[in-house]
C-alpha cells in the first residue's frame, strides 16, 4: 500500500519514523512470538496470558500513555499501526492489544485523577496488569442506560452488584474499569464508572464464552456480589460514567476499524500469494479475471478504509470531535473486514474452508469487528445523527 494518505481537507498522514519503528516492532513479534501458535491458541481457546508481559516490555499496551506514568507516548498513528500489524497475523491477540490500550486504559489516562493516574497507569503500561471494561449486560447491549448493575455509597465505601457480559479480560484483567447505576434507569446522569482490582472480595470472573472467532482473547462475565470498592476508586464524579463510557468508545472505534483493517490486510495478502501460487489450466488463477478483479476489489476497499481509519486517528491526535469519523472508520472497515475475509475463502476454494491455510480463521475473526464496541447498526444510527445536524 501506498504509504502517505491525504484527504480533501488537507491532511497529510505520511508514514513518521516512529510509525515506521513501531510497525516493524510490531511486526517482528508477530511473526516470531505469535504465528507459531496461533491455531493451537485458537483450537484450544487459549489465552496467553505470558505474551502480554512481553508486549509491556515493549511499550505496545501503553502506546498513548505519557511516559511519566511508565508508558511509550505516542499518538493514535502509532497507536493503530500497531494493532494493525498484529491483527495481519492473530485478531484475538490484537483485540486483546485493543481492548487494553483503549478502554480500560484510555478511560483511566482521560478521567481519572492525578493520584488514580500514578496509581494504575505504571502496572497497566507493562502488562503487570491486564485492563478490563465492564459496560455491557446481558440485556443491555446497545441500551445501555439501562444497565442493571448498581453501585451503593455506604460510609466510604461503595458496593456494587451486578454482572457484566462480553468482557475481554474478564478473568484475567488485574484492574477493571466498571460502569454502574448510581441514579435511575434510563437515566444518562445516573451511572457512575469506577475502578475495580482484581482480588477485591465479592469481584469474580462467570461463564467464559465459546466464541465462533477471536477465541484466543478472552472473553467472560464480569460478576459483582455485594463488592466493596473505595469511594476513591469512583472515576470523575458520580453520575459523569455514561458521558465518559461514549466518549471512551469513540477511541475505541477507532482500534476496532484498525484490527478491521488488520484483519483484511492479512486475508488480502494471503489470497494474493495464493493466487500466484495456484495454477489452473496452465497458469497461475491470478491470471484469470474472475479472480483479478476480486483482487482489484479488495485492494480498494482496503485503501478507502485506511483512509478513514487514519483520518479518524488524525483528529483523535489533535484533539478535535471524532464521534462521527471514528463510526465511518469503524463500520466500514469492519464491514470490509467481512467481504475481504469472505473472498479470501473464495480465491483459496476448497483449500479456504480448511484449517490448514489461513484465510478461515481471518473469516471467522473478522465477524465480531462487525458487532464489538457498537454494532454496524449503531454505528450508522451515530452516522445518520452527526450528518442530520448539518
Amino acid at each position: 500500500m501506498d504509504n502517505t494518505y491525504k484527504t480533501d481537507t488537507g491532511l497529510d498522514f505520511s508514514i513518521s519514523e516512529n510509525q515506521q519503528m513501531v510497525g516493524q516492532m510490531a511486526k517482528d513479534f508477530a511473526e516470531k512470538h505469535i504465528k507459531p501458535h496461533i491455531m493451537e491458541w485458537d483450537e484450544e481457546q487459549h489465552f496467553p496470558r505470558e505474551l502480554f508481559n512481553q508486549l509491556g516490555e515493549l511499550g505496545m499496551l501503553s502506546v498513548f500513555v505519557p511516559e511519566e506514568y511508565g508508558g511509550s507516548g505516542f499518538g493514535y498513528f502509532e497507536y493503530v499501526t500497531v494493532i494493525q500489524e498484529i491483527a495481519k497475523v492473530c485478531g484475538s491477540i490484537g483485540l486483546s492489544v485493543a481492548a487494553h490500550n483503549s478502554l480500560c486504559t484510555g478511560h483511566i489516562l482521560n478521567f481519572a485523577s492525578e493520584e488514580q493516574k500514578k496509581k494504575w497507569l505504571p502496572k497497566l503500561a507493562t502488562g503487570e496488569w491486564l485492563g478490563a471494561w465492564g459496560l455491557t449486560e446481558a440485556n443491555t447491549g446497545s441500551d445501555a442506560m439501562r444497565m442493571s448493575t448498581t453501585a451503593v455509597l455506604d460510609g466510604d465505601h461503595y458496593i456494587i452488584n451486578g454482572a457484566k457480559n462480553w468482557i475481554t479480560h474478564g478473568k484475567s484483567g488485574g484492574v477493571a474499569v466498571v460502569m454502574a447505576r448510581t441514579g435511575e434507569k434510563g437515566d444518562s446522569k445516573g451511572i457512575s464508572a469506577f475502578v475495580v482490582e482484581r482480588g477485591t472480595p465479592g469481584f469474580n470472573a462467570g461463564k467464559k464464552e465459546n466464541k465462533l472467532g477471536m477465541r484466543a482473547s478472552e472473553t467472560t462475565e464480569m460478576i459483582f456480589d455485594n463488592c466493596r470498592i473505595p469511594k476513591e476508586n469512583l472515576l470523575g464524579n458520580e453520575g459523569e460514567g455514561f458521558k465518559q463510557a461514549m466518549k471512551v468508545l469513540d477511541g475505541g472505534r477507532i482500534s476496532i476499524a484498525a484490527l478491521s483493517l488488520g484483519i483484511a490486510k492479512g486475508a488480502f495478502e494471503a489470497a494474493v500469494a495464493y493466487s500466484k501460487e495456484r495454477h489452473q489450466f496452465g497458469q497461475p488463477i491470478s491470471n484469470f479475471q474472475g479472480i483479478s478483479f476480486k483482487l482489484a476489489d479488495m485492494a480498494t476497499q482496503i485503501e478507502a478504509a485506511e483512509m478513514l481509519v487514519m483520518q479518524a486517528a488524525d483528529l483523535k491526535n489533535r484533539h478535535q470531535p471524532v464521534t462521527k469519523q471514528a463510526a465511518m472508520a469503524k463500520y466500514y472497515a469492519s464491514e470490509v473486514a467481512v467481504k475481504i475475509a469472505n473472498e479470501a475463502v473464495q480465491i483459496f476454494g476448497g483449500y479456504g474452508y480448511t484449517k490448514d491455510f489461513p484465510v478461515e480463521k481471518y473469516y471467522r475473526d473478522a465477524k465480531l469487528c462487525t458487532i464489538g464496541e457498537g454494532t454496524s447498526e449503531i454505528q450508522k444510527i451515530v452516522i445518520a445523527r452527526e450528518a442530520l445536524r448539518g
